[in-house]
């Protein structure tokens, strides 16, 4: 987030697994989670649109009738851009990405109804589209900054230079990237250079490697990363997924991580784990079991 930007919590509940996309959970389980986060200090929860196909944000939304006076105490993160062939969406004919400024304004419009909010928090562009025209976002983001239907603006997978490109033409809070002990190209390719440089704090997702570690009989790249974990796991007295969290958060542009579990438990786990410092030497015994190689 950048420093005028709103304080977001130090965990983001990920609700992408919520619907029919992973734990299909009723309103009511909705409802619990939520508030079970909140008294957990966790008040940040991420969405998209195509999440359940276009259905995540309405199951948040049915939630959330029930609980109006929750919502100053919470941020709602949403993101937009990408467009599925689903039947929810039956003038979608290929997956493809808009960004136009017709199109983000509907996006918004339909989330607002779908959420039952007047605001979000935080908009997002979900994927760098070739065709992006970052005079028509930027025109987007404006109008709907103006009308009070969006707080602040970032982006989700964004290069480096797709980043300053947007930014260029309107001040971005975050860049939300695909983060983990299996995939190091945010440590290497200057996104979280930028980051620092710019004073803005990435979130990211997938931090536990998308479930590879957790297989039952894992590839040799993460046996190896597996092999440190564990034995860090052993010293601090801690999960596995704790670890590989608490390793993702030791990077000083301040990643916030984004916890896709329906589980309470493990997201206060999550939450237990960013107060773990392990050290310089333990961090890089993971680097170098992910990369097959001791560094230059």
């Amino acid at each position: 987030m950048s420093k005028s930007s709103p304080v977001f919590s130090e965990i983001v509940a990920g609700c992408m697994n919520w619907g029919s996309w992973g734990a299909n959970l009723s309103v009511n389980q909705t409802q619990q989670l939520i508030n079970e986060c909140v008294d957990n200090e966790i008040t940040t929860f991420d969405h998209a649109d195509i999440y359940g196909h276009y259905t995540t944000e309405a199951l948040f939304g049915k939630a959330m009738k029930g609980m109006n006076s929750l919502r100053e105490k919470i941020q709602i993160v949403t993101k937009c851009g990408i467009k599925l062939v689903t039947s929810n969406r039956p003038e979608n004919l290929i997956k493809s990405y808009d960004t136009s400024t017709r199109y983000i304004i509907r996006s918004v419009e339909n989330s607002l109804l779908h959420l039952n909010t007047d605001y979000i928090d935080l908009l997002l562009i979900h994927r760098p589209s070739p065709l992006l025209n970052p005079i028509e976002i930027a025109d987007a983001f404006s109008r709907l900054q103006q009308d009070g239907k969006v707080l602040n603006f970032g982006v989700s997978n964004f290069t480096p230079s797709q980043f300053t490109l947007l930014n260029s033409c309107i001040p971005l809070t975050t860049n939300q990237i695909e983060i983990s002990a299996l995939h190091l190209e945010p440590y290497i390719d200057g996104t979280l250079d930028q980051c620092m440089q710019f004073g803005i704090k990435p979130m990211g997702y997938s931090t536990l490697g998308g479930g590879k570690f957790f297989t039952k009989h894992p590839e040799q790249r993460v046996a190896r990363v597996l092999t440190i974990v564990n034995q860090l796991a052993k010293k601090y007295d801690l999960s596995v997924d704790q670890i590989l969290l608490a390793w993702i958060v030791k990077h000083p542009s301040g990643i916030i991580p984004v916890v896709g579990s329906t589980q309470i438990n493990r997201i206060k786990a999550a939450k237990e784990a960013i107060t773990l410092e392990i050290t310089d030497e333990e961090w890089f015994m993971v680097w170098e079991a992910s990369t097959g190689e001791e560094v230059a």
